[in-house]
């Protein structure tokens, strides 16, 4: 299959060289014909030469361009950083208006459903001076008392 490929290939670019350049005709020809010719044959070749250069020097000049692009597009895109979202306080009420525009016309309390829940008070121990507690536990006193309370 691609000896085949190969063939049908050749025989493609045969056929477009022959529809392109026709066949040279050098027999009969005198020798200012063949100069004249030849001749001829270079400034064609010159002209093809210069278009193939020309193509060249635009196929670079466009990938160039087309990296220059492809480099900005990085750079843009490494410099843009997605903002940090901020929380904004908004009501209820304000929200469902955002949400449901014109058709919100109603407040609704959302409190007013809750569970009141009463706090107990957590009972303090009155902070004293340490000095004197220290001062009243000091030597057999202290200690007598203490046996004393342990005991009642």
């Amino acid at each position: 299959m691609l000896q085949e490929e190969k063939e049908q290939k050749m025989k493609e670019r045969e056929a477009a060289l022959a529809e392109r350049v026709p066949p040279l005709n050098l027999s009969g020809l005198s020798l200012q014909e063949l100069q004249d010719l030849c001749k001829d044959l270079h400034h064609k070749i010159d002209v093809v030469d210069e278009e193939w250069y020309d193509i060249g020097l635009k196929v670079s000049k466009n990938d160039k361009e087309i990296e220059n692009m492809n480099l900005k597009i990085i750079e843009i895109q490494s410099k843009f950083k997605k903002p940090t979202l901020k929380r904004v306080k908004i009501s209820a009420e304000a929200m469902l208006s955002v949400l449901l525009g014109s058709k919100h016309s109603q407040s609704i309390d959302f409190k007013a459903n809750l569970k009141t829940v009463k706090k107990e008070e957590e009972k303090k121990e009155e902070v004293t001076d340490w000095r004197k507690n220290v001062e009243a536990m000091s030597g057999m006193e202290g200690r007598k008392k203490l046996f004393d309370a342990s005991g009642n």
